[in-house]
C-alpha cells in the first residue's frame, strides 16, 4: 500500500513537471503570441481573425549592461510595414519635435518655444489665432502647443505646429532622418488637398514687439504617395452612405516600426543611429518627456484636473484602455496614442519604478468591423479598448517575472512634474 502511494505521489511530481515544462515560453519570434495565446479568453479571437483587425503588435524588451547602457530585443506579432493603417494622433509626437528643431534652426535672438505664437489667416480654410485661454498667460506658444498634445493629445495645437514648420519641410525632414512616413494633412478640419498645401502665416512677439514673422507656406511641389490606399466597403459622406471603398491614399502615414524607432530616439537618443535623432536641446528633450508622462491631474495650466474626462489613464490605453482608476504610482508611461477611423493605437514606454523594470510596446487594432468608413460605428469600446489593455497588463506581468543580468538605473525616468 506505502508503495503504490509513493509512487502515485511520483506520477504527479513528474506531471506537475510536464505542466511546468509546457508552459515555458521561449522567446522567440512567437513570444508575443504565445502570451496571448495563455489567456484565450481575452485573445483567441483577436488572434484567429488578426487580418480582419489588421493588428500589429511590437515588444521589445530592455536590458542594461553593467554601465547601465540599454540593449534592446524586439519581438514581434503580425507586423508589415506596408499594410496601411490611419496613424490618427500618432503624428503628432514627430510635429513637436520637428517645431522645436525648426526653431533651433532659426536661431533668432530672443525666439523660443515660450514666445508668444500668433497665427493669420491669409488663405481659405485658415484660423486666425490671437489668444489661448488654456494658457498661464492667456497667450498662444509652441511650448503650450506642445504640452496639449503630449499630456491630451489635443488636435487644434496639433494643427498649429504643423502649420508653424509647413507641409513639405514637415515631409522633407522626416524622410532625411530616415522615417518612412508622411503628414499630409491638419486633424479634425476638413480641408482640401491644395489647403493642406498652405499655412496661416505666423508672428512671433513679446511685448507686442515683434520678433520674427513667417508669411503664409506653399507646399508647391505635390507630395505624391506611392500608392493608391483604398479600404473597406463604404463610407459616409454628408449623411449618406457611400458604396464603395473609402480613399486614405492622401491621408497620413505612419507604421508602427517607425513609431516605436522615433519614440527610442527620444528617450534613448544614443541608442539609435545619429540619422534618426531630433536637434534639439536636452530641456527641449526633459520637456517632451515631462508632458508626455504627466498625469493630467498633475496640470495646471490647461487646468484638465477640473475636468473629470481626464482622468490619470486618459491617452493611456496600453495597461488601462480607458480605464477611469488613477494610475499607480510606481508606473510612469511615455507614449502617444492614435485613436480614428476606427484605428485605435498607442506607442509607449513603460517603467515601473518599484520592481525596476521597463520595456516598450507598440500596437494598433482596426475595431471598424462593419468595414464603413467615417460613419463614428466603431467597436472601440468593446474590442479596441480591452485589447490594448490586456496587451499592456499581460507584457507587463510577463516583465515582472523576467530575470535582468543587471538591475536597472531608471532615474533619468524620474522627473518634476508640475504638481
Amino acid at each position: 500500500m506505502i508503495g503504490r502511494i509513493k509512487q502515485l505521489i511520483s506520477l504527479m511530481i513528474a506531471g506537475w513537471a510536464v505542466m511546468s515544462c509546457s508552459h515555458h515560453l521561449v522567446e522567440n519570434q512567437s513570444l508575443v503570441e504565445n502570451l496571448m495565446k495563455k489567456h484565450p479568453r481575452k485573445f483567441g479571437k483577436l488572434i484567429k481573425d488578426k487580418d480582419t483587425l489588421e493588428i500589429q503588435i511590437i515588444y521589445t524588451q530592455i536590458n542594461r549592461d553593467s554601465l547601465n547602457r540599454p540593449n534592446f530585443k524586439s519581438f514581434y506579432f503580425h507586423v508589415d510595414s506596408t499594410r496601411y493603417f490611419y496613424p490618427a494622433s500618432t503624428v503628432k509626437l514627430p510635429q513637436v519635435l520637428l517645431s522645436f528643431e525648426k526653431l533651433n534652426r532659426l536661431h533668432v535672438h530672443g525666439l523660443s518655444e515660450f514666445t508668444t505664437m500668433l497665427s493669420d489667416s491669409v488663405y481659405a480654410g485658415q484660423e486666425s489665432v490671437r489668444k489661448d485661454t488654456s494658457s498661464e498667460n492667456g497667450l498662444p506658444s509652441i511650448a503650450h502647443y506642445a504640452k496639449k498634445i503630449l499630456i491630451v493629445s489635443d488636435n487644434d495645437a496639433f494643427n498649429r505646429l504643423y502649420e508653424f514648420v509647413g507641409q513639405r519641410e514637415t515631409n522633407d525632414q522626416l524622410k532625411k532622418k530616415g522615417y518612412n512616413m508622411r503628414v499630409l494633412h491638419r486633424l479634425e478640419r476638413p480641408l482640401t488637398i491644395d489647403q493642406n498645401r498652405h499655412t496661416e502665416a505666423i508672428r512671433f512677439v513679446r511685448n507686442d514687439s515683434l520678433i520674427y514673422s513667417q508669411p503664409m507656406l506653399v507646399n508647391t511641389d505635390s507630395i505624391k504617395p506611392r500608392r493608391r490606399v483604398l479600404k473597406g466597403i463604404g463610407y459616409e459622406k454628408n449623411g449618406k452612405i457611400i458604396h464603395q471603398p473609402f480613399d486614405f491614399t492622401y491621408k497620413n502615414l505612419y507604421p508602427m516600426q517607425d513609431q516605436q524607432l522615433l519614440l527610442k530616439a527620444v528617450l534613448f537618443p544614443d541608442a539609435v543611429a545619429e540619422r534618426y535623432r531630433f536637434h534639439i536641446t536636452e530641456s527641449q528633450r526633459k520637456f517632451v518627456m515631462k508632458y508626455m508622462s504627466q498625469w493630467p491631474h498633475e496640470t495646471s495650466y490647461p487646468a484638465y484636473k477640473k475636468d473629470k474626462i481626464y482622468t490619470d489613464s486618459f491617452c493611456k490605453f496600453l495597461m488601462y484602455g480607458n480605464g477611469k482608476k488613477p494610475a499607480p504610482s510606481n508606473i510612469r508611461i511615455f507614449n502617444k496614442v492614435g485613436d480614428a477611423y476606427g484605428y485605435i493605437m498607442d506607442n509607449a514606454y513603460i517603467v515601473d519604478f518599484k520592481n525596476n523594470i521597463e520595456f516598450m510596446l507598440s500596437a494598433v487594432i482596426n475595431t471598424n468591423t462593419d468595414a464603413v468608413y467615417n460613419d463614428g460605428k466603431y467597436e472601440i469600446e468593446k474590442i479596441g479598448y480591452p485589447f490594448l489593455r490586456d496587451l499592456g497588463k499581460t507584457i507587463y506581468k510577463y516583465e515582472l517575472k523576467r530575470k535582468r543580468s543587471h538591475r536597472p538605473d531608471l532615474s533619468a525616468f524620474r522627473l518634476t512634474y508640475d504638481q
